[in-house]
């Protein structure tokens, strides 16, 4: 249950998507936004989106 709230947060905080849209998305749809949120924040930061693709 943590884990539905921490990845609602994330996507609220980032998207400002309502609660009602954000609880009719599968598991797997909202660990995917996270992954996307992540990948541009670290876009934003400079850091790579792979961390293998500095090798």
């Amino acid at each position: 249950m943590a884990q539905l709230y921490e990845e609602m947060a994330f996507i609220a905080y980032h998207f400002h998507w309502p609660q009602t849209e954000l609880m009719s998305l599968e598991h797997a749809q909202r660990r995917r936004w996270c992954e996307e949120i992540s990948q541009i924040n670290r876009r934003l930061d400079g850091a790579p989106a792979n961390p293998f693709d500095t090798l």
